[in-house]
């Protein structure tokens, strides 16, 4: 029998990185051999512990997360740190090594992607084939994943309002790819505008990417799953991708697992930063889903396109966005203000509810203090690097990495 988590008690945490040369830091698609060192052949993960590792669509990516849902991730930080440098030591035999940050700065996908050769390579061939998956938007994309238990329809109900009204700031708060085939192209999330556009054959599959207002398991099917499953049906007459895990919106249900899945966070460079950011994000959440910041009535009155639209600021500006919608500002708790920067926005979040000695302090004051991992790297080469930089630059996260320590 299941575990039935509830509201808040399940924590599961997804970070991915990218495999690379230890000097040039392409990509390396060696993701299958680093499996079938530790696991044997053919095999797709790998779980020495709480921390267990998977692959991912590409072969030049690894996933790491809890394998057991958790109450309190304010211990996590270290078991994933030390499962980072034991994969970097599986990995030296092929002069390689795990890289963080949403998106590779140089690599082309055209030239460089594999996808995953085993096991689930139907699900894999059937994605392919529909959306043709060589691109940045599939094989250049890593990503946080925080996944929040609920147990009802009002847990749910509460969860998801919340988590619909903190998404359009994520990226204020965890923007890292701010370069393209090296290139800045401006923006400072590239992987969520690729994100939200490597669907567009389906266009239900990622939707406004800020899932529609519903409130109960029957609603979300009616109004998500069903019309999205009757969308991509002539493309998928077997039935291989027709699962709730299709769904691409930034905050997905998993009824499979009774969670919410929130997708909008680009990874950052270390897990101390990675899972100090879950931490202020599901405190936020709380503190929404229990009414501490405003009411519930309140907070389920956005819609997404309202909600969109700040998204698609914060995309292109990052922490630097103004949030001037005072209803929504509102409903994060500020009342006194018409316009407000969303980075000050973390800020207010992070002095009310996280206490002065809490574990993610630290890991959230290099980006208070200093911007986002794409500010800092933007800061770090200018606006127009050269290749050479970018390649000191991805050598310069990588150590990060290894060493669990902010990028500065």
């Amino acid at each position: 029998m299941n575990t039935v988590y509830r509201l808040f008690e399940g924590i599961g945490i997804e970070l991915e990185y990218m495999i690379v040369d230890r000097s040039s830091t392409a990509v390396r698609a060696n993701a299958d051999a680093l499996f079938a060192g530790v696991a044997g052949n053919g095999a797709c993960d790998y779980t020495p512990g709480l921390i267990g590792w998977s692959n991912e669509l590409a072969r030049h990516v690894v996933e790491l997360k809890n394998t057991t849902p958790i109450g309190d991730i304010s211990g996590i930080t270290a078991l994933f740190h030390e499962q980072v440098r034991e994969i970097n030591r599986h990995l030296l035999p092929f002069d390689c090594r795990l890289m963080p940050g949403g998106m590779h700065p140089l690599m082309d996908p055209l030239r460089e992607s594999a996808l995953w050769p085993v096991d689930d390579e139907n699900i894999y061939r059937t994605y392919d084939r529909i959306f043709n998956c060589n691109g940045h938007g599939w094989t250049n994309l890593q990503s946080i994943h925080c996944n929040i238990s609920f147990a009802d329809d009002e847990e749910f109900a509460r969860l998801h309002t919340a988590i619909r009204l903190i998404l359009p700031l994520l990226p204020a708060l965890c923007a890292s790819t701010p370069f393209v085939e090296g290139t800045f192209t401006g923006l400072l999330d590239n992987r969520l505008e690729f994100y939200r556009n490597n669907q567009k054959k389906i266009p239900l599959a990622t939707g406004h990417v800020i899932p529609e207002a519903v409130f109960s398991r029957d609603e979300y099917e009616d109004t998500i799953l069903q019309p999205l499953y009757r969308q991509i049906a002539p493309f998928d007459p077997d039935n291989v991708v027709q699962f709730e895990w299709l769904n691409s919106r930034g905050a997905i249900a998993r009824f499979d697992r009774m969670a919410i899945e929130i997708r909008l966070m680009d990874i950052q460079e270390c897990p101390a930063v990675d899972c100090a950011v879950c931490a202020l994000v599901i405190e936020t959440v709380k503190a929404l889903a229990r009414e501490q910041l405003s009411t519930f009535a309140l907070q389920r009155g956005f819609t997404e396109i309202e909600l969109e639209h700040q998204l698609l600021a914060t995309i292109r500006d990052g922490c630097s966005t103004v949030v001037s919608n005072e209803d929504y500002l509102r409903a994060l708790g500020i009342h006194d203000r018409q316009s407000v920067p969303a980075l000050a926005i973390w800020e207010m979040l992070t002095l009310k509810l996280l206490p002065e000695n809490h574990f993610a302090r630290p890991g959230l004051q290099t980006i208070l203090s200093k911007g986002t991992l794409a500010r800092r790297m933007v800061d770090s080469t200018g606006p127009s690097p050269d290749r050479e930089q970018l390649i000191a630059l991805n050598n310069s996260l990588c150590d990060c990495l290894q060493e669990n320590r902010p990028y500065a």
